[in-house]
């Protein structure tokens, strides 16, 4: 499976999580049992670590949301930022700019027509105040 596949995977177990509040670990093998569906090692790594971080990841999105409050936001948005800032803080492999470009994707593909510019503008701001960038 690619990185892209994997990352989607990643997304949707977030995304699930974020509406039935399961653990990943539950998602996983619900999804594992019910369906030919494997989830990707790095897809079922990434979601594990946004749920281990998500205090960590809720605290940088809050301070880049400017004007907005975490309750207000889309379950794609909030899903996709928790998944790029993940990346950003935690997997030292991916460029900052696959990280937010890939969001922006995913964002264009599963939101509605906000959720890609603000995606976008809020995963800027983070990696500029993480330093992350890969110029």
């Amino acid at each position: 499976m690619k990185r892209r596949e994997a990352r989607e995977q990643a997304f949707v177990l977030i995304f699930e999580r974020s509406i039935n509040h399961d653990t990943t670990e539950q998602i996983i093998d619900a999804a594992e049992m019910s369906s030919d569906i494997r989830i990707d090692e790095f897809a079922e790594k990434v979601a594990v670590g946004v749920e281990e971080n998500e205090d960590v990841l809720n605290t940088q999105i809050e301070k880049n949301i400017r004007g907005w409050k975490m309750n207000r936001l889309s379950k794609v948005s909030l899903s996709l930022l928790k998944l790029s800032i993940y990346e950003m803080m935690f997997v030292k492999d991916i460029p900052v700019s696959v990280s937010i470009n890939e969001a922006i994707d995913l964002a264009k593909k599963y939101g509605g027509a906000d959720d890609a510019p603000f995606v976008n503008g809020v995963l800027g701001s983070v990696a500029k105040t993480l330093g992350g960038t890969d110029e």
